[in-house]
């Protein structure tokens, strides 16, 4: 087997020894070649050249960001050309694609998880949800995507980074309540979601999409605004429609909670298991995949891709 492995020099957990380790291991059982990300999308590029030249597997090393940018470069294979397996090792602050697949969240542990796989055939497919717009030609993403406050606090959060600060699960918090006191980008009821045969829903303030349950973890703790969200299903969508202390602190406590926020309730509304809807912006707000931050959008076409991916683990 031919296998291309694709790291991210700048994972935030993942330390150099523990990178020969991985590599040590994985190069025992196949051929193995190495490649490092040197700027943003290359993984993409990477995973891409990787289906054309033949290779069977694609393995990453890195957070949530190379797993989108891979994943999303497998599925740009031809359509005369095998696509490749995708194993996903965690190098990242939350790895929660690769956490929601019940891998270990520490990559040597996780590298022992895949190469069992590997030998005795173990392959998945997981569905995924893709995302368009009027100016693009579309991105998949794996977990979640967001319009408004989370998106918000991405795009926050990349800006520390950029500036040399460290992402972790604190700073998210810290800059969430910080863009919640603030207000103006929160308290902003100008979404509107359009599902197929229903009324449009307005007035809403905020909007999670997921193709799996967690949304994202908090340190330790499974964060779940859409509980029975799957991989086998379509996408599930969380929405808030009021913004208040009280409701969204209460919000909040449910969705740490073990089943998270119930289906309907004060604040908030969702919908299971949908195949395909659009959401729409009085003006350009904040929207993200993934965790990471994608500009500003008027309008997104969700869609659910069923059994996208052929994954090892």
């Amino acid at each position: 087997m031919r296998a291309l492995f694709i790291a991210n020099p700048q994972a935030t957990t993942t330390t150099t020894r523990a990178r020969d380790v991985i590599l040590r291991a994985m190069a025992s059982e196949f051929s193995l070649d190495v490649r490092q990300t040197q700027y943003r999308e290359h993984a993409k590029e990477l995973a891409r050249q990787a289906a054309e030249e033949g290779y069977e597997l694609v393995i990453s090393l890195g957070g949530d960001g190379t797993v989108n940018e891979v994943v999303n470069g497998i599925l740009t294979t031809p359509s005369h050309l095998p696509q490749p397996a995708y194993a996903a090792l965690p190098g990242g602050s939350a790895n929660v694609f690769i956490r929601a697949l019940g891998l270990p969240s520490d990559p040597v542990e996780a590298t022992g998880a895949v190469l069992e796989a590997l030998r005795t055939g173990a392959r998945r497919t997981v569905g995924l949800g893709r995302v368009s717009g009027p100016d693009d030609d579309g991105r998949y993403f794996t977990f979640c995507a967001g319009f408004g406050w989370d998106a918000e606090v991405v795009r926050e959060v990349e800006r520390r980074r950029h500036h040399g600060h460290r992402a972790s699960p604190g700073m998210y918090m810290s800059v969430a309540l910080n863009l919640f006191y603030k207000g103006d980008r929160v308290r902003d009821p100008s979404l509107t979601v359009h599902l197929p045969d229903r009324d449009p829903v307005r007035g809403l303030h905020a909007m999670l999409v997921t193709n799996t349950t967690p949304w994202t973890y908090a340190g330790a703790f499974p964060v779940q605004p859409t509980p029975r969200s799957r991989f086998h299903l379509g996408l599930d969508a969380f929405a808030l429609t009021h913004v208040d202390t009280l409701t969204t602190a209460r919000l909040v406590g449910q969705m740490l909670s073990p089943r998270g926020v119930p289906e309907q309730g004060l604040g908030h509304l969702s919908w299971h298991d949908q195949p395909r809807f659009v959401v729409e912006c009085e003006h350009p707000r904040a929207f993200q995949i993934d965790g990471e931050y994608l500009g500003e959008r008027k309008q997104i076409d969700f869609c659910s891709i069923p059994k996208a991916l052929r994954v090892v683990y």
